[in-house]
């Protein structure tokens, strides 16, 4: 190797040695990196509902304030006299974070770190944002090729035309022939459990409800001919159970497991209201026909209905005595059909929330579907039932299932209705008289 050689040699170590240097050093950012990590590890015990310590890092003020012992949690650019850091590494079981938990593991200490050397920047996050709310949308793993067990069928929807049924799956929505139960599509990147799927104005795109329970809740806006996300509509604390479209307007209620539901207006693509008049989850909503009122459903052992462009609550109705699991309007929102762990549903005027009927069903109902004059409901005794509202009188009472009917969906042009139970079957039934059409296992 001659000299000219050698110190070409020598130039490209000293190039490699300084980017080298420069990818140690590059910045940690708090969104992408540090956020999630205190989510899935801290937060449970240093939240609102449950301060351990008098600590908190719910919300980025919190983040910076001192608990019961007066340490400071971050001193920026000192890791070693940061208690955060300092609880994260320490030996003693007693004093180590989290506490009567596995550690982080050495890469998420030593990010931390790294993070609080560098300077502890928040990135110029608003004070006040929750935690869960500075964190990316994430871009979810691909689900498996093929599931090794199937999954409860959570959310069930006929296509517009009728010729699709689309399911619940495994961070993903699955898209079957309902005459062949053939799978025909998968639609991933969704959130992990999914429990609302619904037709937006554009027959081709679906708003996608769910998340992981006590950890994140999404709406995710399905395009099903490009097979893509197109966008995150709503992010959430917990988990959404439902997603309601309201007639003749470009707005959408989410109901959620942290009790509230949020209404979006989809022209602007921002929160138009958040509605916390439930003290537990919200189950279900529904829209009257005319789109003036939003009822909802809650475990909280009430109903309510609320007027859709205030927000105003008009009635709350509590003669199930027990969690309600489903709602849907009739009369124009005049009336209301309610179900719930009382195993009965309920009619019942808005007016004085007076009850004007009462049907038993043989186990606990899991969400109402009205069709016209007709309400159709999945329950726990392993049927699905029919209800005519003209008599208020069960019209079917239909066995088949081996398991609970945990989602049910309608399609009057085709005259089908399709069941999903907790062992992952789907069913598809003639709508007029509950004649069983086709049974499959919903697992790739």
């Amino acid at each position: 190797m001659n000299l000219y050689q050698r110190f070409q040699w020598l130039g490209m170590l000293v190039c490699l040695a300084a980017s080298n240097h420069v990818a140690a050093q590059a910045p940690i950012t708090f969104r992408e990196q540090i956020a999630p990590i205190l989510r899935e590890h801290c937060i449970a015990c240093h939240c609102a509902k449950r301060a351990e310590g008098g600590y908190r890092l719910d919300t980025v003020e919190q983040l910076n304030k001192p608990g019961d012992g007066a340490a400071i949690p971050i001193v920026a650019g000192k890791s070693g006299q940061s208690e955060w850091f300092v609880r994260m590494k320490h030996t003693d079981l007693d004093l180590r974070m989290p506490l009567d938990s596995e550690p982080l593991t050495s890469e998420s200490i030593e990010l931390i770190g790294k993070w609080i050397d560098q300077g502890a920047s928040l990135e110029g996050i608003p004070a006040t944002d929750p935690l869960w709310s500075v964190i990316p949308p994430k871009t979810y793993a691909a689900p498996p090729e093929h599931y090794t067990v199937a999954i409860p069928i959570t959310a069930l929807v006929f296509s517009p035309d009728g010729s699709q049924l689309l399911s619940s799956g495994y961070h993903e929505v699955l898209a079957w022939n309902p005459a062949e139960g053939a799978l025909v599509a998968r639609y991933a990147n969704q959130p992990q459990r999914i429990y609302a799927i619904v037709t937006s104005m554009d027959p081709n795109k679906l708003f996608v409800g769910g998340g992981t329970p006590g950890a994140v809740g999404e709406v995710r806006l399905l395009n099903r001919s490009a097979n893509t996300v197109e966008q995150v509509i709503v992010r959430a604390p917990d988990v959404v159970l439902d997603v309601a479209l309201r007639p003749g307007n470009q707005e959408i209620a989410v109901a959620i497991a942290d009790n509230t539901i949020r209404i979006i207006n989809l022209e602007k693509n921002e929160q138009r209201r958040l509605i916390a008049s439930h003290a537990d989850w919200v189950t279900q909503l529904a829209y009257s026909d005319d789109g003036k009122r939003l009822g909802s459903s809650s475990r909280d052992k009430s109903a309510k209905v609320a007027d859709a462009d205030t927000g105003e609550l008009l009635v709350s109705y509590p003669g199930h005595a027990a969690s309600v699991r489903g709602i849907a309007s009739i009369q124009d929102g005049k009336q209301w059909i309610t179900v719930g762990a009382d195993n009965k549903i309920h009619r019942w005027e808005v007016e004085n929330a007076k009850k004007v009927a009462e049907v038993p069903l043989g186990g606990e109902p899991t969400r109402v579907i009205k069709d016209q004059a007709t309400v159709w409901i999945p329950d726990a005794d392993k049927h699905w039932y029919k209800l005519e509202l003209a008599n208020n009188a069960i019209a079917i009472k239909q066995s088949g299932h081996e398991d609970w009917v945990t989602s049910i969906a309608v399609h009057s042009g085709t005259g089908r209705l399709a069941t999903g139970s907790m062992d992952g079957t789907i069913r598809v039934w003639n709508m007029a008289d509950g004649a069983l059409i086709k049974t499959w296992l919903a697992k790739p």
